[in-house]
């Protein structure tokens, strides 16, 4: 027990941390229950945002205990698809076993069958998903060795926000080798009535067939829209022997729901129930294996696929200014990757990389006015218009406004996609953004600081995410703005899902360099020996390989006060110590070795400011200035933005990735989940040394010193001074720790 605690040590959770996130096991945070215990919901802190996550917590009266809590452990981490729910960690601690997975915001498929808005084409998706996570446990690549579920069934397949399938309960499976054509495990049976293979059952020989019996019934109750039993008149009652007859019979009909069927493509459901069927016979060797499970149901997705695209295209062409010219349906996906106009010009659709629809609807068509820029000054005075160079603007011109609402109604979102609701508009005074804004008919109002410039000029900001489960979507959001606004509409874009994205500062390794390349020694400064003589120890280097090698590693100049280095693209990089920028009295120290300087300032008494004083070797040079930091575990006070001023312009930095509010649908209940957004300036980025970094402006360098000035208050009021940078922030910063300031050459 002590070598695999030690193998899976990197997954230890502390209990004080799980108790924080679950508010101490609140009732009102359970979000299910089974065979191993409870399952709560909490919310995870780090440096790149909130993760909210589900912890299953062993209660030993449920049937399962210790042996299926290592058991999920060993699997879980021995064996990762996109299909299988993710483990983040264990508790084993103070006689808690708790085991902590990522969040599935859906649910399980039981609860979601008998919906009336999970469609045709969305039930395929999910039953497709569980079959390639199956398929994966039977057939692993690279092992020798194959898994049985051996539970499978709809309570065990959970879905995230996306409505991807992801399996789940692995503490009842078994492992046997993967080398043979059939697996037989003789154990005891377990399971779930009415999803138990016969065979299984009446023998106590477990294969592999045995989960393709019990997905079979899973196809079915999808199909069918209910679970596989029921009680009546206190006895249990299993459907699966008349749903065999049904198919047998051709009397599909009787046990498929009417509206689901209206919507089913005819050679799509006739796959599908094929596949279905076959998983439920008797004989084993008359199953299919999970591969061919797989490749029937892509086949009756993109039978779906197809026949719903068509109906959608028909209605696009119809709606389209000016109509379509094309003589191939490659020719018209190559117009709608372009973009074209609907709805007499009122509305723009396009197709991203991805083949997902977005569609753009104008200010003309969704803005409604409520107080323009000179009634929020004069309100009796009549709303003035100016002209505005947007795409859709009315007659050349768009209010500028300050308090207005938008009523948009999408035609064509692509179905069961994470959307992010956008607003398009210019600034007409400042290059500041405080939008505040809410949902008509939610009571919690959001602010939104950050924005992207697009290539067309406009400035875009995110509002909301949502997962589409229709392609129309009706939604009123009202907006009060500090800033005059010209707005131009509301765009709908497709959830890009990256990793979190790290500060790429790869360490050179001497032995990667050739003596005979000469493209590191074209990145070598054409100042370096001015450079070495700042150094604060002596610089060793005999060939000028090992001197870029050096150069790159970096080292203290200027007495100790700062700190040089060489990025991989050559670009120079020099960062202040916290020593050196902040007034000592105000913070607390410590040593820290690794910190380049071996101290670091933390946890500011109140307000602080940062003076940087640096002369800038390189004259009419463009540098970015980063604040390089970290946060405690126990941090408070950073899901807000920092503000800052420089002169008459303000922006907005945060220390925390910022997270989108969800727009939670009518009948399933969505969760957060974190947005980061790389390409933007303002939101921090890890480092490959461990440190986060936030860049906080550019400016240009001329020869003289720069004088910074970052302050913080306990109010959002900011003083514009000549020059200098006030930073603003309306909470306590407990938990920062910052190492300095480093400066990056741009260009």
């Amino acid at each position: 027990m002590e070598s695999f605690l030690e193998e899976f040590q990197h997954l230890k959770f502390h209990l004080d941390e799980i108790k924080l996130a679950t508010n101490n096991f609140d009732n009102n945070n359970v979000i299910g229950k089974g065979g191993f215990g409870y399952v709560y919901k909490g919310v995870r802190s780090q440096c790149e945002g909130q993760d909210v996550v589900a912890f299953k917590r062993l209660d030993r009266r449920y049937g399962q205990g210790d042996p299926e809590f290592w058991k999920e452990i060993l699997m879980l981490s021995h064996y990762k698809h996109e299909n299988l729910i993710s483990l983040l960690g264990f508790c084993d601690e103070d006689g808690e076993k708790i085991l902590v997975y990522e969040h599935a915001s859906h649910g399980s498929l039981d609860i979601h069958l008998n919906s009336t808005t999970l469609t045709w084409r969305q039930r395929l998706k999910i039953c497709l998903g569980a079959a390639m996570g199956l398929c994966y446990l039977h057939d692993p690549k690279g092992t020798q060795q194959r898994v049985i579920h051996r539970d499978v069934k709809s309570s065990n397949i959970l879905l995230d926000e996306n409505w991807n399938a992801k399996l789940s309960d692995m503490g009842l499976s078994k492992i046997g080798p993967a080398n043979q054509r059939h697996t037989f495990l003789a154990t005891n049976v377990v399971g779930t009535f009415g999803y138990l293979d016969p065979m299984y059952l009446a023998t106590s020989i477990l294969t592999k067939e045995s989960d393709v019996y019990s997905f079979g019934v899973v196809l079915f109750e999808v199909l069918c829209r209910r679970p596989c039993f029921d009680y009546n008149n206190g006895r249990l009652q299993c459907f699966v022997k008349w749903w065999k007859a049904s198919y047998k019979q051709k009397k599909l009909d009787e046990i498929i729901f009417q509206d689901l069927k209206q919507e089913m493509d005819s050679r799509s459901m006739e796959t599908y129930s094929n596949i279905a069927y076959q998983c439920l016979q008797k004989s084993r060797d008359e199953r299919p294996k999970m591969s061919e499970v797989v490749e029937k149901l892509e086949m009756a997705f993109r039978f779906q696929e197809i026949f719903e695209e068509s109906m959608v295209y028909e209605e696009i062409i119809k709606n389209a200014v000016p109509p379509l010219n094309y003589r191939s349906e490659e020719e018209l996906k190559m117009l709608l990757t372009k973009g074209i106009f609907l709805n007499r010009g009122k509305k723009r659709f396009w197709l991203n990389k991805n083949g997902e629809h977005c569609e753009m609807i104008s200010a003309a068509e969704c803005l409604i006015p409520i107080r323009t820029v000179f009634e929020y000054y004069y309100r009796r005075t009549k709303p003035r218009f100016i002209a505005s160079s947007c795409r859709f603007a009315v007659n050349g011109h768009q209010p500028l406004c300050m308090e207005f609402k938008t009523h948009v109604k999408t035609q064509f979102l692509s179905r069961y996609i994470t959307y992010t609701v956008n607003l398009v508009f210019q600034l007409k005074y400042t290059n500041y953004l405080g939008l505040h804004y809410r949902v008509v008919g939610e009571t919690k109002s959001w602010t939104s600081y950050l924005v992207d410039k697009r290539e067309d000029g406009c400035l875009m900001t995110e509002l909301y995410q949502f997962t589409s489960d229709n392609r129309n979507v009706d939604l009123e959001i009202t907006f009060l703005s500090e800033e005059p606004l010209i707005v131009e509409g509301m765009v709908f874009l497709p959830l890009e899902r990256v990793e979190q994205e790290v500060v790429e500062d790869e360490e050179v390794d001497m032995q990667t360099i050739s003596d005979s390349d000469t493209y590191w020694e074209q990145k070598l400064p054409s100042d370096y020996e001015d450079i070495i003589k700042t150094s604060k120890d002596s610089v060793q280097w005999t060939t000028k390989k090992e001197l870029y090698y050096v150069l790159c590693k970096g080292f203290l100049i200027n007495d100790g006060k700062q700190w040089f280095s060489l990025a991989k693209d050559g670009k120079k990089c020099y960062m202040l110590p916290a020593r050196v920028v902040v007034n000592k009295r105000q913070w607390s120290w410590r040593s820290l070795p690794e910190s380049r300087f071996g101290e670091v300032a933390y946890d500011p008494h109140g307000n602080f400011s940062i003076y940087c004083i640096l002369k800038m070797p390189s004259p009419q040079k463009t540098y970015g200035a980063y604040l390089v930091y970290k946060l405690h575990a126990y941090h408070s006070g950073f899901e807000f933005p920092l503000k800052v001023s420089y002169g008459d312009h303000s922006w907005y930095i945060y220390l925390l990735c910022p997270q989108l509010p969800i727009i939670r649908g009518k009948e399933y209940k969505n969760t957060y989940n974190p947005l980061k957004r790389h390409k933007m300036k303002g939101i921090p980025k890890e480092r490959n040394d461990g440190w986060m970094e936030v860049q906080v402006c550019e400016f240009q360098s001329p020869m003289e010193a720069h004088v910074w000035e970052f302050q913080t208050s306990t109010t959002s009021k900011t003083i514009l001074r000549d020059r200098r940078l006030p930073l603003s922030v309306n909470e306590s910063v407990k938990g920062l720790t910052l190492q300095g300031i480093e400066f990056k050459l741009m260009n």
